[in-house]
């Protein structure tokens, strides 16, 4: 009698490993900038954004090496990509959350101040495109203020870039 147990799929277990030390690698990105005084909401933080389609192609390629000549097919490389870019998006969004109510208001604050010296700086750059000024106050009234907030856009950030890019990525690993 065989015993069958119950291990994930290679695609579950390659996005999850995948998304998770992505996730852990944003988390340390934020908290990098803060130990070495720079503003972690600023925009350094976007850097971490090119973090997660390199995740979820790197998940894509070792998918591909798992299932061989044959390749996994064109839904598998496309689902543990975006699978991970998923996994990366809710684990930085968490991170950001947990980072933002540890740091206090304050760190907000300070980045708020900072944000908006840099929009009243470029007003000039604003006002000449047509409908700057609406642009201009839009950008002004959507900064992020709590520590939600910045959860929110930690995710869409990390998880947009990560699943259009696993869609080519898995057209191209399929096989």
């Amino acid at each position: 009698m065989e015993s069958s147990t119950s291990t994930p799929s290679p695609v579950l277990r390659t996005a999850v490993v995948s998304g998770t030390l992505t996730g852990i690698l944003c988390i340390a990105w934020v908290l990098f900038l803060y130990l070495t005084d720079n503003n972690p909401y600023g925009p350094k933080r976007t850097l971490a954004d090119f973090f997660t389609p390199i995740g979820a192609v790197a998940a894509q390629v070792l998918l591909r090496r798992y299932y061989g000549e044959q390749g996994p097919g064109l839904w598998k490389s496309v689902g543990v990509g975006v699978l991970a870019s998923l996994v990366t998006a809710v684990l930085a969004a968490v991170g950001m959350y947990t980072f933002s109510r540890l740091t206090g208001a304050e760190l907000i604050a300070k980045h708020l101040v900072e944000a908006r010296q840099l929009l009243e700086a470029t007003k000039a750059l604003y006002v000449k495109e047509a409908n700057g000024m609406q642009q201009y106050q839009a950008t002004l009234r959507n900064l992020a203020t709590t520590a939600a907030e910045f959860a929110q856009d930690e995710f869409a950030k990390k998880l947009l870039p990560g699943v259009v890019l696993s869609i080519p990525g898995g057209v191209f690993l399929r096989k």
